[in-house]
């Protein structure tokens, strides 16, 4: 039975759900670091989290068994994505969960700032009674900034253009057209953008792009008494510049919710004026913990439950319609992969993927990554490779792969082949598809032929002479193996290949007889899962 380790507080509705959900256990362990919490992952099948736990390499070194992690939430900064992807474990956020909270929170803080709220309270709290010292500014007919046009950019857009103001952005992903719909003048850099803005708020990832987005040198271009707002992600913002933007009266005024390092209690900006920061509330609304909680449940579950993959940051999405209607050809790519890892002899530097046919029309991608896992497979501990993190570790050891697609079909109406480029040598090996689930070895090193592609194959190159198959079918009866299937693949410059299903794998001395007959060249065991066996995270 799956088991779900949830890591952070969350709503009683999310754990409501865990309790309904039938086949899974749970365990709830809050505040686990260092040791506890690598041990305590490598307990669980999946996790969920929120911002609270941090979740880093060596919390995941050795971890054989995790399959999953969602974050109740947007950011996934507090995970390390790259080890995760390295040990084939998924990432999944809740992005739609937070959008209208974190777009309303920007935007409250944006009034915050415009009209002294907080400044404004804290003179009453203190007793005084100072109208004339929180002259505020109206939004009406204002220019607001937006960096990052996704959903909670769009969502602060529709309530700035509800209160009348000018609103510009930068996207690089997001089409003049759809901007234009939006009702958002669209721009080709934020540097474009400084000089215009009123307002400016921020919704993108820290990256290396955005990291320091605004500092000392963007305050030299920025419109003078412009009001900064930050509820995306700390260190977008140089703190240090902001903190010079006030003093010299470039800036206007910063609202923050968001912090280079959290938690954070003590920041020169705290206390100065013109000034509203609030503890990272941008998600705190009980609507977004109940809906964000309830999606990390939902993508937990249905990931251990049917292999669906969904808001994954570090891999293709995957549904099950998806899985269901492409599971036959992923087989057959995944044992070409297995086929082809067995193959060659070693020092692989690239590997070219072609799909012909209707297969072409497929998710490629998904197709590739099962192909990779296949061809990893036998160079990693077991469950060490699969579509997560294959096409990484390949890379890691410095292995190109290249895809090429054509719908025209050749022989077959769906074909994979996979060309492998060792170190003076290239090896080549095709299959297909018989009906939904019956994969078919179709290729061998230029040699067509016809086998079935399960089991323990016995593949052997040989001249183009008789008696060949009569002698090895000898030897392999002397030795008491049975020969369930055989197939022979003939080239034209007199060069052959057969390959035998046989019902076990053979004596290492029956394999040395063959070896020792005359014509044969090569031969050797290849071992592939039984007819329809799936690996885990195909089933």
């Amino acid at each position: 039975m799956p088991k779900i380790l949830v890591l952070d507080e969350l709503s009683p509705e999310g754990l409501a759900l865990l309790d309904a959900a039938e086949g899974f256990e749970y365990e709830i362990r809050l505040k686990l670091v260092g040791e506890d919490l690598r041990k305590s992952l490598a307990e669980f099948d999946g996790a969920i989290c929120r911002s609270g736990v941090k979740i880093t390499a060596e919390s995941l070194e050795g971890n054989t068994r995790l399959r999953c992690i969602a974050r109740a939430g947007v950011g996934t900064d507090n995970i390390d994505k790259d080890a995760a992807t390295r040990l084939g474990i998924v990432v999944m956020n809740t992005p739609t969960g937070n959008t209208v909270s974190t777009a309303e929170h920007a935007f409250c803080l944006m009034m915050a700032l415009s009209r002294n709220v907080a400044s404004a309270n804290q003179s009453l709290v203190e007793g005084r009674w100072d109208r004339k010292k929180y002259m505020g500014s109206q939004l009406a007919d204002k220019t607001v900034g937006i960096v990052g046009l996704g959903r909670i950019g769009q969502e602060f857009a529709k309530r700035a253009l509800a209160f009348e103001m000018r609103v510009i952005g930068f996207d690089p992903f997001i089409s003049p057209e759809r901007a234009a719909e939006l009702g958002i003048e669209l721009y080709s850099s934020v540097k474009e953008m400084l000089p215009l803005v009123d307002y400016l708020t921020v919704h993108t990832p820290l990256t290396a792009e955005t990291k320091g987005l605004i500092n000392q040198d963007a305050l030299e271009i920025i419109k003078p008494g412009a009001r900064l707002i930050n509820c995306a992600r700390g260190g977008i913002y140089d703190e240090a510049a902001l903190v010079e933007g006030l003093k010299s009266g470039k800036l206007g005024g910063v609202a923050l919710d968001v912090y280079a390092a959290e938690p954070c209690t003590d920041s020169l900006l705290f206390g100065m004026e013109n000034v509203v920061c609030t503890p990272h509330l941008g998600a705190s609304t009980e609507e977004a913990q109940t809906q964000v909680a309830v999606e990390a449940v939902q993508l937990v579950t249905n990931h251990l439950n049917t292999g669906e993959i969904r808001h994954a940051v570090n891999v293709a999405p995957i549904d099950p319609k998806t899985l269901d209607s492409m599971r036959g050809y992923l087989d057959v790519a995944y044992r070409i992969g297995l086929f082809a890892g067995q193959l060659h002899g070693g020092k692989l530097k690239a590997c070219k993927l072609n799909y012909r046919g209707e297969v072409a029309g497929k998710d490629t991608k998904l197709l590739t990554a099962s192909f990779c896992a296949g061809l990893l497979e036998q160079a990693m501990d077991e469950g060490g490779a699969n579509i997560i993190n294959a096409q990484m570790l390949l890379a890691e050891r410095g292995v190109t792969i290249s895809t090429e697609s054509s719908t025209e079909m050749g022989s077959f109406s769906s074909s994979i082949t996979a060309t492998l480029e060792e170190d003076g040598r290239t090896s080549q090996v095709g299959g297909t598809l018989f009906g939904n689930d019956m994969p078919r070895l179709i290729l061998v090193d230029g040699q067509r032929l016809e086998a079935y592609l399960d089991g323990t194959l016995f593949l052997f190159a040989h001249n183009d002479v008789p008696g060949i198959i009569g002698r090895v079918g000898t030897i392999f009866g002397n030795h008491n193996v049975n020969i369930a299937q055989m197939a022979v693949g003939r080239s034209s410059t007199g060069g052959a290949v057969g390959v035998l299903n046989l019902d076990g794998a053979p004596p290492q001395s029956a394999v040395d007889e063959v070896l020792k007959s005359a014509d044969i060249t090569t031969a050797r065991i290849i071992e592939l899962p039984k007819a329809g066996e799936l690996p885990t995270w195909l089933r």
